[in-house]
């Protein structure tokens, strides 16, 4: 196995704890949020480091696919990385200062990043047609796969998942800044 493999398989796992992680987490606001109080007290408490460890991993993985694993970037791709790279920064100085007053524009910037990945993702696996993305003469199609991953998780949908699990996670912080 090279280091590309690796790198995929290993990110691919990430990816399918974080999306558990997701569904688990949305069951339990809908149906358990009153009884199991202290998970929400848990994500609360630590949920900022998490989401920066998301965002880090996040940036980590695609600076690996476009530097070492010498993948071209498509102009959705540049869109992603430009609602994710910020939050590595912004969550930091948050864990550093303290501050959750920066909770709204993380998840502002997830959300946009959520919408992207979708549109990316539905569009690589086929669900809409695509547009041509090259548009701008010095990227690739959108729709070409470098990753594909237990038959389901491409490049969009790992950007999709963190930026998911990061809103989520914010949400939990959200909750414990209100109270």
């Amino acid at each position: 196995m090279n280091l590309i493999e690796f790198v995929n398989l290993k990110l691919a796992v990430l990816t399918v704890l974080a999306q558990v992680f997701i569904i688990s987490a949305v069951f339990y606001l809908i149906f358990f949020r009153k009884k199991y109080f202290f998970v929400t007290e848990f994500l609360s408490k630590y949920g900022l480091f998490l989401s920066f460890v998301t965002a880090l991993v996040a940036t980590l993985g695609s600076l690996f696919y476009s530097e070492i694993a010498m993948y071209t970037p498509c102009t959705l791709c540049w869109y992603q990385r430009i609602f994710m790279y910020p939050q590595v920064i912004i969550l930091g100085m948050a864990l550093w200062k303290k501050d959750r007053g920066i909770i709204n524009y993380t998840i502002l910037l997830s959300v946009v990043g959520v919408l992207i990945a979708g549109y990316h993702y539905l569009m690589q696996v086929g669900a809409i047609s695509s547009l041509p993305c090259p548009v701008i003469g010095y990227s690739i199609s959108c729709v070409q796969l470098f990753v594909m991953q237990f038959s389901y998780i491409t490049l969009p949908l790992m950007s999709l998942t963190a930026f998911l699990q990061i809103v989520i996670l914010l949400y939990f912080v959200k909750i414990r800044t209100k109270n």
